[in-house]
């Protein structure tokens, strides 16, 4: 496939969304934590801002799997539970996505997600872009990039993960499970968006009294989503990072966020960013408004479910 990486003047434009409704694709280890699920309730709510055409499950290993496949299986599992308790008739496409890391080898990883990412992408224009929100480790998205880079011109990837630059390491959970990865999508030269992990999305501090109540009392999917939240951590006397909801923040309202245009980082095999000014431009989210996502998605549930 010819390679059809943006300019810098494309890559301008393609981080600067106009379009009143933007064509969405989720990539989530949803099973991983409890803000993922809050993300798809989040996105499926705001259908006048977002076609939420598909949810890819990505893979993850923690105390909570046994290794990346069974991380993305209960991902999907999750995915489906969540898309339940919502209840719309109409819902998004969910793909299974790897199984496998992609590592150092920097190979595809067959999945039916990278493929169906590849097919919405085509179907994209470089003018009306697929926007894709990843909140887990890339390994879809980045094979995805490297099965079709006739699409590089045609995707804007937005990434929750790494620390602020001046964060000793850049390897948080979404980051370190797939460096090789990581990497790839650095590289890769499409229209990227970065959300980092510690010093931005880390201000999406939420509480158990908070969720019981703008949360719990609004339908099955509120009772859900108040249930995961609870049973993280014993206890109410403790906040917790909902940090996937800032994910999409800047595409729901540039003004929630302070970003600039900056040349991207370079990811290390070690974990770190590196710099380079000659890189191309990325979108760095440095600021996220806490209560002016949390208030528009408490807005958005009560209005779905009213109590």
């Amino acid at each position: 496939m010819t390679d059809t990486k943006p300019g810098t003047a494309d890559l301008l434009r393609m981080l600067t969304p106009q379009a009143p409704r933007l064509r969405l694709v989720l990539d989530t280890d949803t099973y991983n934590e409890v803000d993922d699920q809050f993300a798809i309730a989040h996105l499926m709510l705001a259908s006048d801002r977002f076609d939420l055409e598909a949810i890819c499950a990505a893979p993850f290993h923690n105390e909570r799997s046994s290794g990346p496949a069974e991380g993305m299986e209960l991902s999907y599992n999750e995915i489906i539970a969540v898309l339940d308790a919502i209840g719309m008739e109409r819902r998004p496409a969910v793909l299974r996505g790897s199984t496998a890391w992609m590592g150092a080898a920097k190979q595809p990883v067959p999945s039916a997600a990278a493929e169906d990412i590849v097919a919405r992408a085509r179907s994209a224009t470089p003018e009306a872009p697929l926007h894709v929100v990843a909140i887990g480790a890339v390994t879809n998205v980045s094979s995805a990039l490297l099965m079709a880079p006739d699409i590089l011109d045609r995707i804007v990837v937005t990434w929750i993960a790494g620390h602020v630059l001046d964060w000793p390491s850049c390897a948080d959970f979404n980051l370190k499970q797939d460096i090789g990865a990581a990497q790839v999508l650095f590289d890769s030269g499409c229209a990227l968006a970065l959300v980092p992990a510690m010093g931005v999305s880390s201000h999406m501090l939420c509480t158990v009294p908070e969720i019981e109540r703008f949360v719990a009392p609004h339908g099955a999917i509120g009772a859900l989503l108040a249930q995961r939240f609870a049973s993280y951590r014993p206890g109410i006397l403790w906040s917790k990072e909902i940090w996937d909801l800032a994910a999409a923040a800047w595409l729901f309202d540039a003004a929630w966020v302070r970003s600039e245009l900056i040349p991207r980082p370079i990811v290390t095999d070690n974990g770190t960013w590196s710099f380079d000014r000659r890189r191309p431009p990325m979108r760095y989210v440095s600021m996220v408004n806490r209560d002016r996502i949390m208030i528009d998605f408490y807005n958005r549930l009560q209005a779905f479910a009213p109590a």
